[in-house]
């Protein structure tokens, strides 16, 4: 009975409370917009040398993408309209300078700034602070631990082991030979890429290419740099907790279990098996060394090796960028050989002749194939694996021409419209392997192409996967003769790597002996 008086005598004290609490939130709604508008309004005037397409106060340029195959053409279309840079909106309060000429490139590229902590720190909770997204010291420690991992002599018995994952793909097209019908090729690279990759890197026969169904890891990769993309594009997912609580973020969770649980399981695996050795030299003996066990032995001058939460994110970066970029890589090289028959035959020509009658590839064959290595410059050229990437720099820049950019700025260096900017490439939008003849190349800044970016944060495995790009499209072209399907071309889209919304298609027939 008192409870019940007590609380009809403060009953009337409600309503207050109510206009408190409205009145509470209407505070926090005004102070959070003046925030956006007064940062909208400082990122506006540091941006104002740099003119670019107009973009809607909430959604910056974001509508503007349709998602359907055309986008990176209408980047293409901006860049001529905006020679050198423009600034491109994701929301209210989130631009990037998207820059698309090589003196500009040179800039950025050839500075130590980080990744930007924007679009990377998507990426972050699901490959960690490894040399992809990580700066400062902690990068220049782990790129010092890692680079013996990229040597001449660890990366020469890899070159069996790529051929080897290639010959089992290329044994698996025998079908598609025989039916003479187009098929999707990209789900196959992926399969090779990672069986190769786990090989190489770890020593391990994953069996991938010869499992039936769906490779669980290449799903969740799939799933995974698409949420990030989209996460990029809607502006409410750019707060953690909103994205935490979507659809979205659920599946997101989802996959990057699967994709950790798979590189979990492989240094699990290595730690019981080197539980008894303590050197290099012993395992070396044995057998060949590969990237993980150089990333388990690596000391640096105090003798500290990588913490295991350093190991998974060093495991995780290789394990996605060293079979997701070249498999991206790869399919483009063969759609686009395929679709040029005449480079085609003379690629062919050249391996057979470097090869010799030989179905495998060995290191010393690799600098025999010139001609082929230029198409695949060629190929990258036009259709770079990885389309974009960025930068946060953390001092004002100038750049040739004058302009400045305050520090704090994002930085957008598009490769697609680099490699495409016809103030550098004459028919910019031509298959020329030609372009890459030293004479050449001499010309060009050497920023003009950067499949595998630039400077001293440029792709530290790139070695690596040139290697695996002249393995595979030789072996493809000594076996099989690649033919375009003109009904099923590419609309390619722009996520961590380029990929197509339908697939990447050709047809295939066995290359006739030369009698």
């Amino acid at each position: 009975m008192q409870l019940t008086e007590a609380l009809f005598k403060y009953q009337p004290a409600w309503p207050h409370m109510q206009y408190f609490l409205s009145a509470l939130c209407l505070v926090a709604v005004v102070y959070k917009l003046t925030f956006i508008l007064l940062k909208r309004k400082a990122l506006v005037k540091s941006l104002e040398a740099f003119p670019g397409p107009p973009a809607h106060v909430l959604f910056g340029n974001v509508l503007e993408f349709k998602q359907d195959g055309t986008d990176l053409f209408k980047f293409l279309k901006w860049a001529e309209s905006y020679p050198y840079a423009f600034p491109m909106w994701f929301g209210p309060t989130m631009c990037y300078l998207n820059i698309h000429h090589p003196d500009y490139v040179k800039t950025i590229l050839a500075s130590t700034e980080p990744k930007d902590d924007f679009a990377y720190k998507f990426i972050e909770s699901w490959i960690g602070n490894g040399l992809l997204v990580s700066k400062d010291q902690k990068w220049f420690r782990h790129r010092r631990l890692l680079t013996p991992g990229f040597h001449y002599d660890v990366l020469k018995p890899y070159v069996k082991l790529m051929s080897d994952s290639a010959k089992t793909m290329l044994d698996n097209w025998e079908r598609y030979a025989n039916s003479k019908k187009s098929f999707e090729l990209f789900e196959h690279v992926s399969l090779m890429t990672l069986d190769s990759i786990m090989k190489c890197a770890f020593s391990c026969n994953s069996n991938c290419q010869t499992e039936g169904g769906t490779n669980a890891y290449i799903k969740a990769v799939y799933e995974l740099t698409n949420l990030i993309n989209l996460r990029m594009r809607v502006f409410p997912y750019h707060s953690d907790l909103i994205f935490h609580l979507s659809p979205h973020g659920f599946r997101y969770r989802k996959a990057y279990k699967v994709a950790h649980s798979h590189t979990d399981e492989v240094i699990k695996k290595r730690k019981e098996a080197l539980k008894e050795e303590t050197e290099l030299g012993r395992i070396q003996a044995k057998r060949y060394l590969d990237f993980l066990d150089i990333l388990l032995f690596a000391r640096d001058e105090n003798q500290q090796g990588l913490s295991d939460e350093d190991l998974q994110a060093e495991v995780d970066t290789f394990m996605f960028e060293g079979h997701d970029t070249t498999s991206s890589g790869i399919s483009f090289i063969l759609y686009c050989l395929a679709c040029h028959p005449e480079h085609q035959k003379l690629c062919r020509d050249e391996i057979c002749k470097a090869l010799q009658g030989k179905d495998t590839m060995e290191w010393e064959d690799l600098n025999k194939i010139p001609y082929t290595t230029m198409c695949i410059k060629e190929c990258l050229r036009l259709y770079p694996p990885v389309p974009g990437i960025s930068r946060q720099i953390t001092k004002p820049i100038t750049f040739f021409d004058g302009r400045t950019l305050p520090a704090g700025s994002h930085v957008g260096v598009s490769m697609f419209a680099t490699h495409r900017n016809a103030t550098v490439w004459e028919n910019p939008h031509v298959f020329d392997p030609l372009r890459f003849l030293p004479e050449n190349v001499s010309k060009r800044s050497p920023h003009a192409f950067v499949p595998f970016s630039a400077g001293p944060r440029n792709c530290i495995g790139q070695t690596f996967a040139m290697n695996e790009l002249k393995v595979v499209t030789a072996l493809t072209l000594q076996r099989y003769e690649l033919i375009e399907d003109p009904d099923n071309k590419p609309k390619m889209i722009p996520r961590l790597v380029l990929r197509s919304l339908n697939g990447i298609h050709i047809k295939i027939k066995p290359v006739e002996p030369e009698m």
